[in-house]
């Protein structure tokens, strides 16, 4: 750590991947039930199932940002001065928006699902009050903000460390002909396209959070539906990608330890990642392929895009992981197992998605189980194993002589892959065979698949608990320690 400029805030990083993986580990448990409720292992109310699943969305969706947030925080300061005031007070407004989603769902029953997409939040049937759906938009406002102040805190230092945010991204490098020693590192490069990127969608979401807020306080307040569904899958779409995209400098900073060989920012990798800036902004309309009132050249452009936002993952990420472990002979541990299994994970996700984007298969398939199949590969096979990675490389910390698999260490590992792998084949599977999603009573011929999810999402449950515990233990012990020398 002392070869870098700035000193992590560690306190700070450990506190939230803490929240972080205690809050995976309880939206895992309210999968868990959602999926044995459809298989008839146990009887779950369908008003209560839809309150679960969108305290399960809306909690893993958030949990991802706030991992990949805190991840992405901790590297960019080994570069430049971050203030930690500013982090507390992003953790503070965090914490404030979920509390006030779980009083909506739980207390006011809100169950319209995580996307919050107009005009449901208002047409409940009677299922919840306005009240109830208002607070989960003031709760997602508060994160929004919180999320706001966060590229702020990270903005700006980076900003005034290299010059503006042309130069951090390294176009002085790809296109104005400068050496590539010139060039910033990966880090700052995915940091800055990042801080643009999700910065641009939040500000759209909250947007449409406070146009359906004012509609849900004055009725009468008029709100094109088709505007705000572009808006709300704008942010959706742009949020969850940004997660693993901050999430992923993990595997630029802690695999070079294992390899010794840097991960540098050459002329491709930084045009890559301007694609990535521009793609992650325009895929967004594959969500869309069934609205047949939207233009004509919106759905063709974000088909377009979708078959093309694989490429920089592919040719970058995964590519590039494999020519720095092909050779060198690395040790492997805990961590550095999790952090090549997320990247694996996030390429093997991405093809269901591409599949997902052609027209002709997304008519038959989109409303289908076939879409969680995919994005619970980029979270469980992605996001979240960099997140689990990334807690096992802290908990390391500098004892090299760590740098090992225990026997046990390989048991939760193996029970981690096979359970997430199945669980997520299943939902492929189920997608396939036209099995609906987002419905609380499943036929009887559907119930077996449900059944087997069930069992694999019980194994991944089980390992993603072992990962938190281990990391907790070393957690108290460090500020144990702490506290002793103090």
């Amino acid at each position: 750590m002392s070869n870098f400029k700035h000193e992590p805030h560690d306190a700070a990083v450990k506190f939230t991947m803490l929240i972080a993986g205690a809050v995976f580990i309880l939206m895992m448990a309210l999968g868990l039930i959602m999926r044995a409720a459809q298989g008839g292992l146990i009887s779950l109310d369908s008003a209560l199932f839809y309150q679960i699943l969108t305290a399960h969305g809306a909690g893993m969706v958030g949990t991802a940002a706030l991992s990949g947030a805190a991840i992405m925080w901790y590297f960019v300061g080994r570069y430049v001065q971050l203030s930690a005031n500013l982090y507390w007070a992003f953790i503070g407004l965090f914490l404030l928006g979920v509390v006030f989603v779980l009083v909506a769902i739980f207390v006011g029953q809100y169950g319209a699902a995580w996307t919050f997409l107009f005009p449901l939040p208002a047409l409940s049937g009677g299922a919840w009050d306005a009240w109830a759906a208002a607070l989960f938009i003031l709760g997602y406002t508060s994160i929004g903000v919180g999320f706001l102040l966060y590229y702020l805190a990270i903005g700006y230092p980076i900003i005034k460390a290299y010059g503006g945010l042309s130069r951090s991204l390294g176009w002085h490098v790809a296109f104005g002909g400068a050496d590539a020693a010139e060039a910033p590192p990966p880090t700052i490069v995915a940091a800055s396209a990042v801080t643009i990127f999700n910065t641009l969608g939040i500000v759209v979401g909250a947007a449409v959070l406070i146009a359906s807020l004012v509609n849900l306080l004055i009725p009468d307040f008029a709100v094109d539906a088709l505007l705000a569904k572009n808006m709300t899958y704008f942010f959706g779409h742009v949020l969850i990608n940004a997660s693993i995209y901050m999430a992923v400098t993990a595997v630029y900073e802690i695999i070079p330890e294992y390899t010794g060989r840097p991960w540098k920012s050459s002329r491709i990798f930084i045009v890559v990642w301007t694609c990535v800036l521009f793609f992650v902004m325009a895929v967004y309309p594959h969500h869309l392929l069934q609205d047949t009132v939207m233009p004509a050249w919106a759905l063709i452009a974000g088909q377009i895009f979708s078959y093309m936002s694989g490429i920089p993952l592919l040719a970058v990420t995964a590519y590039a992981l494999c020519v720095y472990l092909y050779g060198s002979k690395m040790k492997w541990d805990l961590a550095s197992a999790l952090l090549v299994l997320s990247v694996a994970g996030w390429s093997v996700g991405s093809v269901p998605a591409v599949i997902d984007a052609m027209v002709s298969v997304n008519k038959i398939m989109h409303n289908t189980q076939w879409v969680p199949g995919h994005f619970h590969i980029y979270l469980l096979l992605g996001e979240v194993a960099m997140a689990f990675g990334f807690m096992a490389w802290l908990a390391r910390g500098q004892r090299t002589a760590d740098q090992h698999m225990t026997g046990l260490d390989k048991a939760a590992f193996g029970t981690y892959v096979l359970g997430a792998a199945g669980f997520t084949i299943v939902f492929l599977i189920s997608g396939a065979m036209s099995i609906p999603r987002r419905w609380a009573v499943h036929l009887p011929e559907w119930q077996f698949q449900d059944q087997i999810a069930t069992f694999f999402g019980l194994l991944t449950l089980i390992a993603a608990t072992f990962f938190v515990v281990k990391f907790l233990g070393v957690f108290e012990k460090t500020e144990r320690d702490r506290v002793q020398k103090a």
